[in-house]
């Protein structure tokens, strides 16, 4: 791979202060060409001091489509403005490692097009979180896992020690080249929140390309910092899920089945929300 130009792409909606460390990191980071920051909706607080932020920084731009669009939709909107290089989508609550897209990069070489590579997500004790590698998503692991059984997300697995293949990395912190990004037609903008980096990466190695888990590249992810109840979050969640099932069923019974589950589904992914 090309020491190509990045460009980080961060969507922010009522994220708060956690947003400024994520956008320090990127803005300070020799790897990053530009940074574009999507203002789904923040508050004034933090609109003016992102209006400040980037006045002071002739790479760092500020766009706002005049609503809350959706996270995919915002990656959308601020990838339209990329003509090239790779495009480094990252959550507003996430702080870079210093030298992720060059381990990034560098886990690339040789890869097909559309490549997909994601890193090490973690918390503030270092533990990866729920979501960095994925196994392929399946009406019976969503149920299960979303029950209290995980049969789809590896945290609890060994890490690897190098890169490898994996079926789905994070939207949280994802390398893509600009010219994948467009191949794929960028996210699929039904998913509002959440499931659209699991869309992506399956239509990514549906197309012949390849998806990679590479554990040098890493962010803390702080995590639950958007002021946005739990229970909406939850809806979306179940709505992004549900719609995934319906688009991938591949036949009359598996639609069937979609619809038959699509209750039981709801109820888990609100009942885990809650606590309950």
């Amino acid at each position: 791979m090309s020491a190509a130009q990045t460009t980080a792409i961060v969507v922010s909606y009522k994220t708060g202060p956690r947003l400024r460390e994520c956008l320090f990191a990127l803005a300070y980071d020799p790897a990053i060409r530009d940074v574009l920051v999507v203002d789904n909706g923040n508050g004034k607080a933090e609109t003016a001091w992102l209006g400040a932020f980037a006045a002071k920084r002739d790479h760092v731009t500020i766009l706002a489509p005049g609503s809350n669009i959706g996270f995919g939709a915002g990656v959308n909107f601020a990838a339209a403005s990329v003509d090239s290089g790779d495009l480094l989508i990252i959550n507003p609550d996430a702080v870079l490692k210093r030298g992720s897209v060059e381990a990034m990069r560098t886990a690339g070489n040789g890869l097909k097009t559309p490549w997909i590579i994601g890193g090490k997500v973690f918390d503030v004790s270092g533990c990866e979180v729920r979501g960095p590698r994925r196994r392929k998503l399946t009406l019976w692991r969503a149920l299960t896992s979303f029950a209290g059984w995980n049969t789809w997300t590896l945290e609890d697995t060994p890490a690897p020690d190098k890169s490898v293949p994996m079926d789905v990395v994070s939207g949280a912190l994802m390398l893509i080249s600009k010219a994948g990004f467009d191949q794929l037609g960028g996210f699929d903008e039904t998913y509002f929140l959440h499931v659209e980096d699991v869309d992506l990466c399956r239509r990514a190695w549906e197309a012949g390309g390849e998806v990679i888990y590479c554990p040098e590249a890493g962010a803390l992810h702080y995590g639950s910092t958007s002021d946005v109840p739990s229970a909406e979050i939850a809806r979306h969640k179940a709505d992004s899920l549900i719609h995934y099932f319906r688009k991938f069923a591949s036949n009359p019974l598996e639609r069937l089945a979609v619809r038959a589950v699509a209750p039981a589904l709801k109820g888990a992914v609100s009942r885990k929300a809650s606590g309950r």
